[in-house]
């Protein structure tokens, strides 16, 4: 467990105390972001995936002592609001091959290396060999949450089925891996928030498994976000908000990222939240983008040539404004 704080869990949790709570918490999870988001620890992330498109190697979880999880790990949230949560993570990370195969399609033909690193080998008739070092990693999330939530309550639970959105490739694969990149980065970094959000919740073993979860989404984030500004040099601010904010066309099958987001918190059963949980975790958003932003200022090109290479992949049809902005 992460020494947050040298304050022991009665001393800085007044259930009688609301507001107390309120900034205590804020203070842990600004505390978790600096630690987990630092600069050393990004790059480290992201100059390790060259490495891994040759010789991929699953990251070891540390050992965790199931048994002694328990509800009063719980600190500063109704334990029910928790546990939906919890149930909610677990159906959103449960389809993690739909996930990998879906992006694996969007990158084969422009960055094979990448493609292989998400969603694995496949043979001729599109059969699944070997699955790729994010699926590896990111599938033991769901078996994860299933285990502590029947810690935390005495019952099995069973993942709802959700369908992923499929592939959708137009004329241009550029523009659609950009538009796909960013969904996926932008759904990496929700779930980097939401399980710093958890461990500033938690502690004892339950805050290590929450631990485990929140590196391998900061692990893969990290990588594709890297990743995409060395792809899309000529991006902006501007350019990423819009697209992630607005659909192609309204007859496009494609959701925006407005969309996303709703249908995220209703899976979390945000509306059953106290307000101060739900303050929280737009703090945890808004901290973490933050931090986020001052290390990809660093994301030069002739950093990112070093690691990937000075050849980039075809761009002869990179997305105008004009045309990102379609409605």
């Amino acid at each position: 467990m992460i020494n947050i704080s040298s304050k022991t869990e009665s001393n800085w949790v007044d259930k009688n105390n609301s507001d107390r709570n309120y900034f205590q918490i804020q203070e842990r999870i600004n505390f978790l972001i600096k630690h987990y988001l630092a600069k050393k620890e990004l790059d480290k992330r992201l100059t390790e995936l060259p490495s891994q498109f040759k010789k991929p190697q699953a990251r070891p979880w540390k050992p965790i002592d199931w048994q002694s999880i328990h509800r009063q790990q719980i600190i500063g949230i109704d334990t029910e609001v928790f546990l939906s949560v919890l149930v909610g993570a677990m159906d959103t990370e449960a389809p993690i091959r739909g996930y990998t195969q879906t992006s694996r399609q969007y990158l084969e033909k422009l960055h094979p290396q990448m493609a292989q690193y998400v969603g694995g080998t496949i043979d001729e008739r599109g059969k699944l060999i070997e699955p790729g070092l994010w699926e590896k990693e990111e599938r033991q999330h769901t078996p994860a949450l299933i285990k502590v939530y029947q810690q935390l309550t005495g019952e099995k639970i069973t993942p709802k089925l959700r369908t992923v959105r499929g592939y959708l490739p137009t004329s241009n694969p550029y523009e659609d891996l950009y538009r796909h990149g960013l969904h996926r980065i932008a759904t990496e970094f929700g779930a980097t928030c939401l399980y710093i959000w958890l461990m500033a919740h938690t502690t004892g073993s339950l805050q290590d498994i929450l631990e485990q979860l929140a590196i391998d989404e900061i692990n893969h984030m990290t990588k594709f976000w890297g990743f995409g500004v060395w792809c899309y040099p000529d991006t902006s601010a501007i350019k990423i908000t819009k697209t992630l904010i607005k659909t192609r066309h309204q007859n496009y099958k494609s959701n925006s990222l407005v969309r996303t987001l709703k249908r995220m918190m209703q899976t979390l059963n945000w509306d059953s939240w106290y307000f101060g949980n739900k303050i929280s975790l737009l703090f945890t958003f808004s901290s973490a983008i933050h931090q986020l932003w001052i290390w990809n200022n660093t994301l030069t090109p002739t950093y990112l040539n070093e690691l990937f290479g000075v050849e980039e992949i075809p761009n002869s049809e990179f997305p105008t404004v004009e045309s990102l902005l379609t409605v």
